[in-house]
């Protein structure tokens, strides 16, 4: 049966959470954008207005900094996480209440008060926002979770900026009144949602709050940095905002100088910042089809590749001034080129989308629950240094160098390259996994039954599976959600690409004893092991590659592993492999091994598991004949 992340918009355990942090994205950016509203209602000017748009930025994102590791991560960590969020939400409607009276008397200094508050806020709230999504979703629902979530959070932050901007224009001169009333109805119908959401439990109760913070920051620090693949992903998450942030950050500029946009009016800027936006939607929603269901970190170099080639299309596409100015959204639309600039806005936001949502997922599964809101608060305070810093970047590199930009966009292209190239050198999971997803993705189209319903979401377990190709650990790591240890003849580790993407996989080698008995004893060792920390460790129990199609008889290495740790065993089986690609099915024939399908249908097929006690080598051989049927 197929599955869409869309089922999630229809499931009590995600919908409240959802709708609850759409809402805190939106009410903040209404209410920042309401101020600028009153502003204007004020008559203040332009130097006055330029003045805020300096100041808010930094009063609002001071509080992730002074905040995150000594208040929201431990308090996140220790309290069951619903009661928090309806902590976080009661707080706002408070804040909002403040917000309004300071439209009712029409008084800044009140206003950034509560602009700091809200901060406060969103600092507490940030590291539930991520953390939770383990809790209420499954392995496999990670990606699309958080696919929607970025979705939700990248098109409430650009509604609530038209809201807030048009709340002054609509209402007239009852402009404060109707900006107080709608931060403070917003506030009280998220803190209504948030009371819908069902009871997650605390990551760690035990936990003593300490008060100190900069042990307190240093120690989520380090604990986030434990594991390469996590410290880099939390890396790419920080360039992510880094990114965007000076990409948006331009838009205003960008619309008036390089689009022609009339001066003083916000048209374009809205109709560019509308396409980024939705290009972030539209990609974090590919996620869960591209990747199939599984934390795919194959994606994250797509992202970055794609992110850097419309970059530098949208310089190439206009390095200088528009040809023609004080155009409108229609007069915009019927200049030459302006297709070419429409379509980079949205491919920027969308493989943007692509290369930040895997690294949450990636995130999200490889830390313990019990450290998951301190790690998810060590990125906060990592994220705002990155946005504090793009905005560094964009005052020296025009208000000193005196770049333009479109100068801009082309250094940033390139460092966004070269920075996307450092990341993967230095975990070299992220590249291995994009090269098996492309050539997974490439060379067949995958049908997968009963995996997400028999392969355990965590804890130990062995997968058995018929040996047909060399392909067949590709493909297998490609369907199962979980990270998957392989047991692989050793000569395979000799074949180029594969023996690299293997290696990088911690993929286990093994020779039989007659081969290499140091090397088999080794390996049996390496998968207990791997048992032990709670790992999914797939084996090919015919200890070779099918020579004829047919499955041969497994081997009694399963029992020995089964006997030293009786762990649950899944039975897989692997259908229409025989001859697609890289089988022996032609190997008397010494054929060139080329697709003589392209895009073949491969099915991948799970039993329910069987007890490690129960299980033999014959048993599990017939379980797998049954679940492969005919289909070779």
């Amino acid at each position: 049966m197929a599955h869409s992340q869309f089922d999630l918009l229809r499931q009590r355990r995600f919908v409240p959470y959802f709708i609850v942090q759409a809402l805190g994205a939106f009410n903040d950016n209404v209410y920042r954008q309401a101020i600028i509203g009153l502003l204007i209602f004020l008559g203040a000017s332009t130097r006055e207005r330029a003045l805020y748009a300096m100041l808010a930025p930094a009063v609002f994102i001071l509080p992730y900094f002074l905040f995150s590791a000594l208040l929201a991560g431990q308090v996140a960590e220790k309290l069951e996480k619903q009661r928090l969020i309806v902590i976080t939400t009661t707080m706002e409607i408070a804040i909002m209440s403040l917000a309004a009276v300071g439209f009712l008397l029409q008084n800044m200094p009140l206003l950034l008060v509560a602009l700091f508050c809200t901060g406060v806020q969103s600092t507490l709230f940030g590291p539930v926002k991520y953390s939770v999504l383990p809790s209420i979703l499954k392995p496999e629902e990670l990606t699309g979770g958080n696919g929607l979530v970025e979705m939700g959070t990248s098109i409430s932050i650009l509604l609530g900026m038209i809201t807030g901007g048009l709340i002054f224009q609509l209402a007239g001169s009852h402009g404060p009144q109707a900006a107080a009333g709608a931060i403070v109805a917003l506030a009280i119908v998220g803190n209504l949602m948030a009371r819908r959401i069902p009871r997650i439990d605390a990551g760690d109760p035990t936990l003593r709050v300490r008060w100190n913070p900069v042990p307190v920051s240093l120690e989520v620090m380090r604990m986030a940095r434990r594991q390469p693949a996590v410290r880099n992903a939390m890396l790419g998450v920080s360039w992510f905002w880094f990114f965007g942030t000076l990409i948006t950050s331009q838009l205003p500029a960008y619309a008036e100088v390089h689009l022609g946009g009339a001066a003083g009016s916000a048209t374009l800027y809205v109709f560019a910042l509308a396409l980024f936006s939705i290009g972030v939607g539209v990609g974090s929603l590919l996620c869960e089809k591209l990747s199939a269901r599984t934390v795919e970190i194959g994606l994250v170099p797509v992202g970055a590749f794609g992110m850097t080639a419309f970059v530098l299309d949208l310089y190439f596409a206009r390095p200088g001034l528009a040809p023609v100015g004080g155009l409108d959204l229609a007069g915009f639309l019927q200049q030459p080129g302006s297709l070419r600039l429409v379509v980079d806005l949205v491919g920027i936001g969308m493989f943007t989308g692509v290369f930040v949502v895997p690294l949450f997922a990636l995130i999200q599964s490889r830390t313990p629950n019990s450290e998951m809101s301190r790690v998810f608060a060590a990125l906060n305070i990592q994220n705002s240094g990155f946005i504090v810093l793009a905005a560094v970047v964009g005052l020296v590199t025009q208000g000193v160098l005196g770049w333009t930009i479109p100068h801009l966009l082309l250094a940033l292209a390139i460092a966004n390259l070269l920075v996307a190239v450092w990341i993967f050198s230095i975990v070299p999971e992220f590249l291995m996994r994009f090269l098996s997803w492309v050539l997974v993705r490439t060379l067949y189209r995958l049908r997968l039954h009963g995996i997400e319903a028999h392969v355990p979401d965590e804890g130990p377990a062995l997968l058995v599976c018929n040996h047909v190709s060399y392909m067949d650990a590709l493909i297998l790591a490609a369907s199962v959600p979980r990270p998957v240890r392989f047991v692989m003849y050793h000569r395979i580790f000799a074949i180029p690409v594969l023996s690299w993407i293997f290696g990088t996989a911690k993929a286990i080698p093994i020779a039989p004893e007659k081969e290499d008995p140091a090397l088999m004893l080794r390996a049996f060792d390496a998968i207990d092991a791997a048992l032990a920390d709670g790992e999914l460790v797939l084996v090919f129990p015919e200890g070779r590659l099918t020579a004829d199609g047919e499955i041969a008889p497994f081997r009694s290495g399963i029992e020995r592993i089964l006997a030293r740790r009786p762990v649950p065993v899944v039975p897989m089986a692997l259908r229409n492999m025989w001859t697609s690609m890289w089988s022996r099915h032609d190997s008397r024939m010494r054929r060139m091994r080329l697709p003589r399908r392209l895009r073949a249908r491969v099915e991948v097929v799970a039993a329910a598991p069987v007890e490690g006690a129960q299980a033999s080598a014959a048993s599990l051989e017939a379980r797998v004949r049954e679940l492969r049927g005919a289909a070779a």
